[in-house]
């Protein structure tokens, strides 16, 4: 519901509504979007997709680009260009998609040749791309990031990447408010990471389905904006769309001098400011959900299973699912054990790890690498541990940390220092688990197989994965290091900036590459409003197939929490088109590891071989942004899943795709299914009436789905032809905040001299690091 007219409001609120563009009667709101991020493995459908309908870029100024999931993290020394560069066909493939997309939509883009490439939740930051009070989205989940500026932040799938780029829109509802209060004050050695997997331990993975958490209270007040960075990545872990902490004088510290926020010193620097501190929740404004966290009970903890609300403390044991309080809960802790290699009751201190990660969107920026090299200096990486790696999340980072050394810090220790990427995250470039290794990681996620096919993922905070590396098992690193205070209070430092409003990155490419220079050049011609970029809808736009009655067989398939990793592994994200998915749909379930299929799993089962519809359990596709997940579904046939509840994102991703996701809270009503389901028979969904029946036609019962998304599924809309239609009240939208808030504006800061944009290959980068060194943050 909208919030009434002079009502208290939360952040979320406020932000929400500088940004409608249109409401509907049923809440259905046009969100304009004030930032995109785009990387390589969710963006080459999209533009694909605008290519075939014959649509634009609509506001390259708002965008920018970079490749990151796939890029080795190897030695860039000599590199020519990406694609020479990178081994992997698939991976390749991705990435040189991307560079000839940017260049055909005149999208700013940073290559693997320009510093500033890195991870897209680490550039857009260090950028100042990531404002308070803007809106901002990429085909990624863990674009929750960015609301620790105060900034709504959130994935989105590759049909609304697609949406963004040809529209600056997005189509949403209002989401729920959640805050989780943290007061007290963090014992030593306790990091930010630990405050987030205390509260995913707390709340669930699907705590926050539907809401927008604020994250507030004394702990968090206390934090850099790195450590509240850290926390608000893993929202999307507790199931919510988005994580927010409300502006406040670090957030502007932060800002100051970054080469895409206002200029520090100015009127504009100062109007911002003024506004971004009326971005506070009000004193009296109400939440959904409220969770308060007592900050002494939080200690260094670390995940034993294969979900990040799997958490005990460090100096725990690894729990006996046989205490768990339901059946489906003891099946889950069961199957978890078993794919860990674990034993209930084991100290956590006991399990030896083979390697360690120290890397990710949640844990590579400059103060988590400082608080990890603080407990490695001067040791030596423990004999068993096979490889640990540093990888920062930029090359900006990477080059702060080679100014102060830590570079010799962990290779003298044994470590690995890499190039920018998103590396072992996920797996999706050569740094991989091999089956049955266990890794202690700084990543997001420890799903099955997340960091290499059949590797073990226990989630920690940068310390403990560095104590973990130095003992060669999971440690306690209050053991290791005397800490004063929280790592993160110790590691921070005020890192100098040149506070040069542009992104001039000439000194990373050599000095007599004349070409290369001029597209990295950024300087702005003009500050004005343009609508250069607007256009109107294409003639025969697409639409997506009609859905109204939809008859087949239903597979069983009751298991809670089923994730995008298990829906369609990483293995299978290598790809630039929508289709071809099928054969990898729950891929790891569906075969042994000799390739055979597994004669246990239900969809290689008769009837089930030919399922149309799906029925599971609940919290269905936890976990990624990736659209992939959908588009294998559909692939192999299933329109329409049934289950108690669904994470947010697929959720949504399911419509974009004319496929049809039913919550059925009611337990009876969902036994009823499941048993026709286990009976092999058919059933029909009946969405204009909202019924679902037996294979005889009798009505087994009813279903909510909002009339919006009804609509477009019944009539086969197209979701961007419908925005184009408001094309005056988005016109209308842009040149008010434009006066409003001019700083957001990108068509001034993005205007080159030589009216081209940065968009072209990677150019050669400098192999003269120590000149480099002289200024590493020089812009």
């Amino acid at each position: 519901m909208p919030v009434a007219e002079g009502a208290p409001q939360t952040l979320y609120d406020k932000v929400l509504a500088a940004h409608i563009v249109d409401e509907k009667l049923d809440g259905t709101i046009l969100l304009f979007i004030d930032r995109h991020l785009v990387h390589e493995v969710t963006s080459p459908q999209a533009f694909e997709g605008l290519k075939n309908a014959g649509r634009k870029v609509r506001r390259p100024d708002c965008t920018l680009a970079t490749t990151d999931h796939n890029v080795p993290t190897k030695s860039r020394k000599g590199i020519k260009d990406i694609a020479s560069f990178i081994e992997q066909d698939d991976s390749r493939l991705q990435c040189t998609t991307l560079e000839e997309n940017v260049k055909d939509f005149g999208v700013t883009y940073f290559g693997l040749g320009d510093r500033r490439q890195g991870i897209v939740h680490v550039i857009g930051p260090e950028q100042g791309f990531t404002l308070p009070g803007t809106t901002l989205v990429c085909g990624d989940s863990h674009t929750s990031t960015h609301g620790a500026f105060g900034c709504f932040a959130a994935g989105i799938g590759t049909s609304e990447v697609e949406h963004v780029l040809a529209t600056q829109c997005l189509i949403t509802k209002r989401n729920k408010n959640m805050r989780i209060q943290v007061e007290g004050e963090l014992a030593p050695g306790v990091s930010s990471k630990d405050v987030i997997l205390h509260a995913i331990g707390l709340i669930g993975t699907a705590g926050g389905t539907g809401c927008v958490i604020e994250f507030c209270g004394s702990v968090i007040r206390s934090l850099s904006m790195e450590a509240r960075m850290s926390i608000c990545n893993m929202s999307i872990e507790g199931g919510a769309r988005a994580g927010m902490v409300a502006p406040d004088e670090i957030t502007f510290e932060y800002l100051k001098g970054k080469p895409l926020a206002p200029a520090p010193d100015t009127p504009e620097w100062d109007r911002a400011v003024a506004y971004w501190k009326s971005l506070q929740s009000d004193p009296d404004a109400k939440y959904d959900i409220d969770v308060q966290i007592d900050a002494k009970d939080i200690i260094p903890t670390v995940t034993w299973g294969t979900s990040p609300e799997d958490v005990v403390p460090i100096t725990g044991s690894v729990p006996d699912p046989e205490t768990f309080k339901t059946e489906a809960k003891k099946q889950a802790g069961r199957r978890m054990l078993e794919y860990m290699g674990l034993t209930a009751g084991t100290p956590m201190q006991d399990i030896a790890v083979d390697k360690v990660f120290i890397g990710s969107c949640t844990n590579s920026r400059i103060e988590d690498l400082r608080a990890a090299a603080q407990v490695v200096k001067g040791k030596k990486k423990a004999d068993n541990v096979m490889r640990a790696m540093i990888v920062p999340g930029s090359g900006i980072v990477k080059d702060q940390a080679e100014v102060e050394g830590l570079d010799k810090v962990f290779l003298n220790a044994g470590f690995e220092w890499r190039e920018a990427g998103c590396s072992m995250c996920l797996g999706m470039n050569p740094d991989i688990l091999s089956p049955k290794e266990r890794c202690a990681s700084t990543s997001n996620r420890n799903f099955e197989g997340r960091q290499g096919a059949q590797g073990r993922t226990h989630l920690m905070s940068p310390v403990m994965a560095a104590a973990a590396a130095i003992v060669g098992k999971l440690a306690d690193v209050r053991n290791l290091t005397e800490y004063k205070a929280s790592p993160h209070v110790e590691a921070f430092q005020s890192t100098p900036s040149s506070g040069k409003p542009h992104v001039d990155d000439s000194a990373s490419v050599e000095s007599d590459d004349t070409s290369a220079k001029e597209r990295l050049t950024d300087q702005p011609e003009d500050s004005s409003p343009s609508a250069k970029n607007l256009v109107t809808e294409a003639a025969g736009s697409p639409g997506q197939p009609k859905f109204i009655v939809h008859k087949g067989i239903a597979a069983p398939l009751d298991r809670p929490n089923i994730d995008t990793d298990a829906i369609i592994p990483k293995q299978f994200l290598k790809t630039i088109k929508r289709t071809g998915l099928g054969s990898a749909l729950f891929h790891a379930w569906r075969f042994n590891e000799d390739g055979s299929p597994n004669k246990d799993f239900v969809l290689n089962q008769e009837p089930y071989t030919k399922a149309k519809i799906l029925v599971a359990g609940a919290n269905f596709g936890c976990g990624s942004s990736r659209e992939h997940a959908p588009w294998a579904l559909n692939d192999f046939g299933i329109r329409c899943i049934i289950a108690p509840s669904y994470a947010d994102i697929f959720f949504n991703n399911t419509f974009k795709n004319g496929m049809l996701p039913i919550a059925i809270t009611n337990e009876i009503d969902m036994e009823k299914i499941t048993a026709e389901a286990r009976a092999g028979k058919e059933i029909e969904v009946d969405l204009p009436n909202q019924v679902i029946r037996d294979a005889s036609g009798n009505e087994i019962c009813k279903f909510e789905v909002e009339e919006f998304r009804k609509h477009c599924l019944i009539n086969g809309l197209d979701d961007i032809g419908l925005t184009l239609q408001l094309e005056d009240k988005i016109v209308e939208h842009e040149k008010k905040i434009s006066a409003d808030t001019p700083w957001v504006n990108g068509t001034g800061y993005l205007r080159r001299k030589d009216g081209k944009l940065a968009v072209k290959p990677a150019p050669v980068p400098s192999t003269n690091r120590g000149q480099e060194k002289k200024d590493p943050i020089e812009w």
